[in-house]
């Protein structure tokens, strides 16, 4: 009896086409999907930009001052302890559900204590007690900072992954250390990035110099140093390293890091 050896079939060339073909439409519908996705997260951005605007707005029109700095919260979500009011015994306390600390009403908001309630965070607390926006936030600095952000925690957590928001006031004139940084008076201030436990700035994972551009186009002038958006402080995400030379510069859109963010004057009164 004689015995065949199995037949061993192989692929053709055609065959072999074929499959490579799929594996390209595949990756190419991968990519592409990636791409849709990444613009869907930066529009978004935009987004909760103006619905953040409209929401210190609407604050300002109901109870006559700013979110964070308001000098009668306590007396309308009720006191975390002390009088009340920041650095008056406040600032320490630890309140619960809305309970909240009052700003000094000067128009600035400032930064405050490790682990306390500052305006930098009852910022936030205020305007989700309010209910103009969404979440439920602490009021108070995370701990490894006057300035930790945790997003989802004290500050609003961004559509871009690990990204979120902050609010402050910088001027040229505050204290070292954070005064060298800021050659421009921001006034009052949102800004998206990055947690590096100080602000919510330019970390690793934020966005692209080009993202960041288009942004600043879409909503404002698209120069990184001048209007109402502007890029987070000055890096390689521009083409100058030089504050004093910040409102000439352009977005640097070679670059290919992500580590640029992004400044927004949602009061039109910074320069």
């Amino acid at each position: 009896m004689n015995h065949r050896a199995p037949r061993r079939h192989a692929f053709s060339l055609v065959e072999l086409s074929i499959v490579l073909v799929i594996l390209g439409l595949l990756t190419g519908g991968i990519l592409t999907g990636q791409s849709l996705i990444r613009a869907a997260e930066l529009r978004s951005v935009t987004a909760q930009l103006s619905s953040f605007q409209t929401a210190v707005y609407n604050f300002r029109d109901k109870y006559f001052a700013l979110p964070g700095d308001f000098p009668k919260a306590h007396q309308f979500w009720g006191s975390a302890g002390g009088s009340g009011v920041l650095g008056d015994g406040c600032q320490s306390a630890t309140g619960t559900g809305t309970q909240t600390c009052s700003g000094n009403g000067d128009g600035n908001i400032i930064i405050g204590g490790v682990n306390q309630y500052s305006e930098l965070f009852t910022f936030w607390q205020h305007l989700a007690n309010a209910g103009l926006i969404e979440g439920s936030y602490t009021g108070k600095s995370g701990t490894a900072g006057t300035a930790d952000h945790n997003f989802g925690e004290n500050a609003p957590v961004s559509k871009l992954s690990n990204i979120g928001w902050g609010a402050s006031w910088v001027n040229n004139d505050i204290p070292s250390p954070l005064g060298p940084v800021w050659k421009l008076n921001y006034n009052n201030w949102m800004t998206i990035g990055g947690d590096d436990g100080v602000w919510a700035d330019a970390t690793p994972g934020t966005m692209l110099a080009e993202e960041v551009w288009n942004i600043d186009t879409k909503m404002d002038d698209g120069i990184p140093g001048t209007g109402k958006i502007h890029l987070y402080g000055v890096n390689a995400c521009t083409d100058t390293g030089d504050n004093t030379l910040y409102k000439t510069s352009k977005y640097k859109l070679d670059y290919t890091t992500k580590n640029c963010s992004i400044t927004f004057d949602y009061l039109g009164k910074g320069n």
